[in-house]
C-alpha cells in the first residue's frame, strides 16, 4: 500500500458526518450512492468536491444543500491522517483528500439526489451498510465518538 500523505493532493473533497446532535451525537446518517457504476450502491458520508477559490466549509454547505436539500450546522472536524493547510484530512483515491466535519440538520426536509437511500445508523448498527473502502476509516474514528 502506498503512503497517502506522501502523494501530492490534487483535488480536496468534503464529506459531513450527519448527526443528530453535535455534542452528544447518537446517530450517523449514512447516504447509498448512485453513480458512478463503480461505487453505485456503496454507502457514504454526503459531500463532494470542493470549487477553485471556494472554502471548505461553504464547499460543504453547499454540497448539502444540492445532494439532500437540507441546510445544517457545522461542528467538529473528524481528525484525519493526512495534513492539510489548516486542518486534516482522509485520503481517497490517489490525489484526492476529504475533510470531514461533523453536521447537524438545522432546515430542510431530506430530498434525494445523488443518493437513492439514506439510513440514520446507531453505534451497533454503524457496519450493517456496506461502506466505501475509503470511508471505512472513518467510521471506525466517529464510532468512538457516538454515544
Amino acid at each position: 500500500m502506498t503512503d497517502a500523505a506522501a502523494q501530492p493532493i490534487t483535488r480536496l473533497v468534503v464529506g459531513a458526518a450527519i448527526v443528530d446532535d453535535l455534542t452528544h451525537p447518537t446517530v450517523l446518517l449514512a447516504a447509498r450512492r448512485t453513480a458512478p457504476s463503480a461505487l453505485a450502491g456503496g454507502w457514504e458520508f454526503p459531500g463532494g468536491k470542493v470549487e477553485h477559490d471556494e472554502s471548505l466549509e461553504a464547499a460543504l454547505h453547499r454540497e448539502l444543500a444540492e445532494e439532500l436539500d437540507v441546510t445544517v450546522e457545522l461542528g467538529a472536524q473528524v481528525t484525519g491522517p493526512v495534513a492539510l493547510d489548516d486542518a486534516t484530512g482522509w485520503p481517497l483515491k490517489p490525489g484526492f483528500v476529504m475533510q470531514v466535519r461533523f453536521a447537524r440538520i438545522t432546515t430542510g426536509t431530506m430530498r434525494l439526489v445523488d443518493h437513492d437511500q439514506v439510513r440514520w445508523l446507531t453505534p451497533a448498527q454503524l457496519y450493517d451498510v456496506p461502506w466505501l473502502p475509503a470511508d471505512l476509516p472513518i467510521v471506525d474514528a466517529i464510532r468512538a465518538l457516538l454515544h
